[in-house]
């Protein structure tokens, strides 16, 4: 196997923030590796130094084959060209069913399946795919999987999809405390490495902080001890030399284990393990009025011939907390859109006016991005500067981003500052389209517990069943042309085939989701697996008929 790269002692500052520190890392011909980390810790601006956009700030990347062919598919464009398509980027957009529609009316899983559509099909040498599964739907993110298996050329990509890193990774990237770890393997064994690995670390910690103890009780009694010696040899007439002499040897002894110490700390020294990374918010709501939140009849919406959805009725109670699902480009944030005004449709719609609604989109650049947090937060509504602050150390941001630009963030960061908005305004109701985007998994798992405790109106667009089973009580699903309202139950007492695959999709789905927080040697994972494998060919038999 051919080396392709090499990361040689990469540091990084951007203003007086530093990074990364020392990174070493290669590159193989062939691999598919995965980078894993923290929002913020510099995943992206990784892949940024090996696409040439970005030149680190210390040490060098060593380029082992000359002329490589890199290309980059980022996490989120604004706009993008179907201009210059050829026939390779054809054939995948309409094997993944991507419309030929203006970029901007497509929906957030098209648009990426676009971006990746051109990646893919530009053959390159080092192909560099941010966050690829973002808004993709199980369906999609499954054929992404094949189209990387089959690919010639070499993969990185970063992503928080446990279950797509184990699925496709070959090794592992974790950017952790401004160091690279690199592991050859999946991130399941990599996680389990990383464990055993803390585990010893702390051992040895603890059992060189029982030798620097007892060799400090030593010195401390030695010096005890020759400090009496110092003052007898000052008081007693007859017998100052002999306590001189006694006084100076312990004072050597002192010394040498004093010496022997910083030699056995040089040669084994070990630092205590770092604190695991976690995240902390809750979100209160306000006090709901009325019973009804939302109201929809007879509503239809079309796009050119297109149709999304017809004579579509339902009603949303005031504390309900409903799933919306959905393939990509069935309609379901152009469902929202309607629902707050921002698309026309047919058909009623009607919103109760007491509601005291936040609508986090999936966009993450409907941000004042030139504004700093300082900016954007510290206003007369919000609460006072430290409260803010509080909360911004609780999301996992460091004290110098409070003057930073929104636009330097990450684009997780970039969405934790939109959830900022809805923690300091105490919304009754929260619509939250795609919310786990970007998110690291710390704050994804943080999300679900809080949203399962939110006492307000909750409508949430996800494509992780996980999420939604944690946080959600009743769904809308968006199907053949019709939306219809559920509880969730049990598939058994269905009979209309169209509605018991999409059931067993949804608890195939949810089964994927647990799968994605579990390693194969916890107990229930085979299990699990096994109800994976028969939900798959209960759909397809199915399918068949």
């Amino acid at each position: 196997m051919k080396e392709l790269l090499k990361l040689c002692n990469i540091s990084h500052e951007v203003m007086d923030f530093k990074m990364f520190k020392n990174m070493n890392a290669s590159v193989q011909q062939g691999e598919v590796i995965g980078i894993i980390g923290k929002n913020g810790a510099g995943k992206s601006t990784l892949l940024q130094f090996i696409n040439n956009d970005v030149v680190p700030t210390g040490g060098k990347l060593q380029w082992l084959q000359q002329d490589l062919n890199i290309v980059l598919v980022e996490q989120e464009k604004e706009t993008f060209s179907f201009e210059g398509i050829n026939a390779a980027e054809v054939k995948l957009r309409k094997k993944w069913h991507v419309p030929t529609n203006d970029f901007s009316q497509l929906s957030g899983g098209e648009k990426l399946k676009a971006r990746l559509a051109r990646g893919f099909s530009k053959d390159a040498d080092l192909l560099l795919l941010d966050e690829p599964t973002n808004h993709l739907d199980e369906h999609s993110i499954e054929d992404l999987k094949k189209q990387m298996k089959i690919y010639k050329g070499t993969i990185i990509f970063v992503s928080h999809d446990r279950y797509f890193l184990d699925s496709v990774a070959t090794k592992i990237w974790s950017i952790e405390e401004q160091h690279l770890i690199e592991y050859k393997g999946n991130y399941s064994t990599y996680i389990e490495f990383r464990k055993q690995k803390r585990l010893s670390q702390q051992r040895e910690y603890e059992k060189q902080q029982k030798m620097v103890g007892r060799i400090e009780s030593q010195m401390a009694e030695l010096t005890s001890w020759s400090k009496k010696a110092h003052a007898q040899s000052t008081k007693k007439e007859g017998v100052k030399e002999y306590h001189r002499v006694k006084a100076k040897r312990m004072d050597a002894q002192v010394k040498s284990k004093q010496k022997r110490l910083e030699k056995e700390l040089e040669k084994t020294k070990v630092g205590p393990i770092q604190k695991e990374y976690v995240v902390q918010f809750s979100i209160k709501a306000g006090d709901k009025i009325g019973k009804r939140f939302l109201e929809v009849k007879n509503v239809s919406k079309s796009f050119e011939e297109r149709a999304l959805f017809k004579n579509v009725n339902f009603t949303i109670q005031h504390g309900e907390k409903v799933a919306i699902i959905g393939p990509n480009g069935s309609g379901k944030t152009t469902l929202l859109n309607i629902m707050f005004g921002k698309e026309e449709s047919e058909g009623d719609i009607w919103i109760s006016p007491t509601a005291n609604i936040g609508y986090l989109t999936q966009e993450v650049f409907d941000l004042p991005l030139e504004l700093t947090p300082e900016e954007l937060f510290f206003q007369a509504s919000f609460a006072a500067r430290g409260r803010v602050q509080t909360l911004m150390k609780h999301l996992g941001f460091i004290p110098s981003q409070w003057t930073e630009p929104i636009n330097k963030m990450s684009m997780g960061e970039r969405v934790k500052c939109k959830l900022m908005m809805y923690i300091l305004e105490e919304k009754d109701v929260l619509i939250l389209d795609e919310p786990t985007n970007h998110l690291d998994l710390p704050s994804r798992e943080q999300l679900e517990d809080t949203l399962a405790l939110y006492n307000g109106t909750l409508l949430v667009v996800s494509h992780d069943r996980y999420f939604l089973e944690k946080t959600t009580n009743s769904k809308l699903v968006i199907l053949n042309n019709s939306i219809r309202k559920q509880l969730n139950e049990s598939f058994a007492k269905r009979d209309n085939l169209d509605e018991l695959i999409l059931t067993l999709e949804t608890e195939r789905q949810e089964v994927l989701g647990k799968l994605s927080f579990m390693t194969p040697n916890e107990q229930m994972y085979s299990e699990l697996d096994k109800k994976f494998i028969e939900l798959t060919k209960q759909i397809n038999d199915l399918k068949k008929e």
